[in-house]
């Protein structure tokens, strides 16, 4: 599958990189990390692909196929997709648990669901299927696939040369190294939303300035 990806980058250049960061996010078993650096190890040799250009794309593509997933939720709804989603791995098991990530923390999700294996390609539909408004959505997904994109790419154009060897310690502790990137994220995210209560209990409690 990989070999089959790297020979149509090879052969269509930009437009593949737009046409696969597209259909991985919206659900098509693409390796988009894995890709990505492949792509910025690329940059750092010279040829094909530059780095500026090549964030453009795979940026353009990964909003792209956000704003596809968003409108499909939008405008099919939850029980479509709970029927008929296996097809783009939309399981109701995991349509289940990112639904749980949605309600506890809103948008938040969409913009670190990027960096969460099995989050990431449910946010957007659910964004749409529980009505958020599109202007927040794209603020919170364009936000978020911008430091998304621009890691990984960055990540592949520091190791360079070094991609094999990196692609199978990748391979060898991504378990761990999702896991713990998952353990940082969901702490982030408690003490941004303690601090968060907190901080409008003071508020509710400040008494009020009389005229």
């Amino acid at each position: 599958m990989k070999e089959f990806l790297f020979d149509f980058i090879s052969h269509y250049g930009y437009v593949a990189l737009y046409l696969l960061l597209s259909a991985g996010m919206v659900g098509a078993p693409i390796p988009d990390e894995t890709l990505m650096v492949f792509i910025g190890s690329l940059t750092a040799r010279g040829g094909l692909f530059d780095y500026g250009p090549t964030l453009a794309v795979i940026y353009a593509g990964t909003m792209t196929g956000m704003t596809v997933s968003y409108l499909i939720g939008h405008r099919v709804g939850k029980p479509f997709l709970t029927r008929y989603g296996k097809w783009v791995k939309l399981t109701p098991a995991r349509i289940e648990t990112a639904e749980g990530w949605f309600k506890k923390y809103g948008l938040w999700t969409v913009f670190f669901g990027y960096f969460i294996p099995g989050v990431r390609h449910f946010t957007c539909y659910l964004s749409g299927v529980s009505g958020v408004k599109f202007y927040k959505y794209i603020l919170y997904a364009g936000t978020g696939a911008l430091l998304w994109c621009t890691t990984f790419l960055t990540l592949g154009r520091f190791i360079g040369n070094n991609f094999e060897s990196f692609l199978h310690l990748m391979h060898t502790y991504m378990g761990i190294t999702f896991g713990i990137l998952a353990i940082l994220v969901a702490a982030g995210l408690l003490i941004y939303f303690k601090f968060r209560k907190h901080h409008i209990v003071i508020l509710k409690r400040k008494p009020k300035k009389r005229p």
